[in-house]
């Protein structure tokens, strides 16, 4: 019994303190799942080749639609305020879905992004507007992509491929919107915090138990 509570304070105490204290706003210690298992990828095309998948990553889900560059500064704030401050975390990822036909604008995106960090974990796949389209309603937003098969809009995908987001006054915020610093800042960055301590809370108490 002593020696579980002296793991208990060594290993996942402090995890709960650090939840606690980065959620800021957020009245919750575990994000919300607004829509489950949604579906993975692996089937598109990625602008290297590679394989990309959105199993057991952490992943910040985009569409891009047609005018990337129409909307370059979105993938700046991103960058600056989520990506640099995350893109550490081992199983953390980017995952822009782009109709196909404008690789030329996405390797224009990722060139511009690349002065300022390591763009490895910004990952773009590619994909008709209609199989966009089926992808984006399986998600089960109330949000609806524009006519450019995109959204300012982007998500958070959990490891098992979960929708997760924050609840207000009885209702989800489903995205988070990249045109504005403000909600990056002010909602994304605490709700990322919360995810990734989810899971290092897990690893944590994972660790322990091998412990015991």
């Amino acid at each position: 019994m002593k020696k579980n509570l002296v793991l208990f304070i060594l290993f996942i105490f402090p995890i709960v303190a650090y939840l606690f204290f980065a959620t800021g706003v957020n009245s919750f210690m575990f994000l919300p799942t607004v829509t489950k298992n949604i579906p993975d990828i692996g089937h598109w095309q990625s602008l290297d080749g590679q394989p990309v998948t959105l199993n057991k990553k952490i992943t910040i889900l985009g569409f891009t639609g047609n005018d990337l560059l129409k909307n370059k500064g979105n993938y700046f704030n991103l960058n600056q305020k989520i990506y640099n401050k995350n893109r550490e975390f081992k199983d953390f990822q980017f995952v822009m879905v782009a109709p196909e036909g404008t690789q030329d604008q996405v390797k224009e995106i990722l060139n511009g992004l690349h002065d300022l960090t390591d763009t490895s974990k910004w990952l773009f796949v590619f994909a008709p507007t209609d199989e966009i389209q089926t992808f984006y309603n399986s998600l089960k937003l109330k949000g609806k992509l524009d006519e450019y098969f995109g959204t300012t809009n982007v998500y958070i995908i959990d490891k098992k491929r979960n929708l997760r987001g924050r609840k207000d006054k009885d209702e989800y915020k489903e995205g988070y919107n990249a045109a504005s610093p403000s909600d990056l800042y002010n909602e994304m960055t605490d709700d990322v915090k919360v995810i990734l301590a989810e899971y290092r809370l897990a690893l944590k108490r994972n660790n322990a138990d091998r412990q015991i």
